[in-house]
């Protein structure tokens, strides 16, 4: 398995980098790693069928690899204009697209990332406002699209002046770099997960309310109508607390 780290920043010595490097360092053979720094390759948009051969490279690199290391800092509350700006010129290469100009996961489907960003903004500041919430939204959207699939995401606060990465945090890094060695080509399987979902509150609903009917706690008319009302109701509810959760709020800390 091919780990690949693709460090959107200004600098090649910054923490951005020292995580990235950090992750890394947790991989082991027989597994190998590669890094790309995007300031070390100008890249250009394609032309229609004119292809930028920089954009090859890279796209090459990508395709060869198993896993990516998404790393890039958080400015002005958005993602580093870099990675930003390699994810559009990257567009045309990373989706399918319909005849009616919709996108749809390609040859980089069911490959695996990983997400790095850091900022300025305190640890405190960042949990109650989310500063860093807009970059990994960027990040996750462009690989949602390709089909890549998330395993984790990492975030530093209170960057500047920093010199070397917080214990803490260092530690952080090396365990996820070591989970990346048993990473298991695999499809996602979120909606599996939902429907699975669906079915557990199904039967918990039915053994609960078959409970208070026998306890004569509530009546039986109306039984099954106010059962389904009951299940959708809560699964809903459910189904959106776990979304909020898992993939709109973000790793602040």
């Amino acid at each position: 398995m091919k780990i690949l780290g693709i460090l959107g920043s200004h600098r090649s010595d910054g923490v951005t980098k020292m995580m990235m490097d950090t992750v890394l360092s947790g991989v082991q053979a027989p597994n190998t790693t590669e890094t790309v720094y995007l300031e070390d390759f100008p890249f250009k948009p394609d032309q229609g069928d004119q292809k930028d051969p920089v954009l090859d490279q890279l796209e090459q690199k990508m395709l060869e690899s198993d896993v990516w290391i998404i790393a890039a800092p958080t400015y002005w509350g958005g993602l580093a204009g870099k990675m930003k700006d390699f994810f559009d010129c990257m567009r045309q290469r990373l989706v399918r697209f319909d005849h009616d100009g919709g996108t749809h996961p390609d040859r980089f489907k069911d490959k695996h990332y990983l997400s790095i960003t850091d900022c300025y903004t305190g640890a405190f500041e960042n949990w109650v406002t989310g500063v860093t919430d807009q970059s990994f939204r960027t990040i996750d959207k462009v690989m949602s699209a390709a089909g890549v699939i998330k395993i984790h995401e990492l975030v530093l606060t209170n960057t500047w002046g920093m010199k070397e990465l917080p214990e803490n945090k260092k530690q952080a890094c090396l365990k996820w770099g070591h989970r990346l060695n048993s990473v298991k080509k695999r499809d996602d399987s979120t909606l599996k997960r939902y429907i699975e979902l669906f079915f557990m509150v199904a039967v918990m609903a039915l053994l609960t309310m078959g409970i208070q009917v026998g306890l004569r706690l509530v009546s039986t008319a109306d039984f099954w109508w106010r059962y389904a009302s009951f299940v959708v109701i809560f699964y809903v509810l459910l189904g959106c607390i776990l979304h909020f959760f898992t993939v709109v709020k973000h790793r602040r800390r």
